[in-house]
């Protein structure tokens, strides 16, 4: 599972073993037990969240943007 970012706890990853077949391009965020997952096209938005509340959200939700180059390229890179 290889972690592209940490920000104050939050670790965004992907599984390395993302399913067959192949989901497209996406990060998960987890910090303790709390997990979320967002997609990165065709635009940033929230595809399963267990655990975090509505701020935390909208804090990681901009996280991803702003670093979505970074996160989509990582993911490019490793799948390809």
């Amino acid at each position: 599972m290889p972690v592209v970012l940490r920000y104050k706890g939050f670790r965004f990853f992907f599984y390395a073993n993302e399913g067959d077949p192949m989901e497209p391009p996406h990060i998960h965020i987890r910090e303790g037990g709390i997990e979320a997952k967002f997609w990165l096209q065709p635009e940033v938005r929230l595809a399963r969240n267990d655990g975090f509340n509505a701020r935390t959200l909208r804090e990681l939700i901009e996280l991803v943007e702003v670093n979505r180059l970074r996160l989509e390229d990582a993911w490019n890179e490793y799948f390809s």
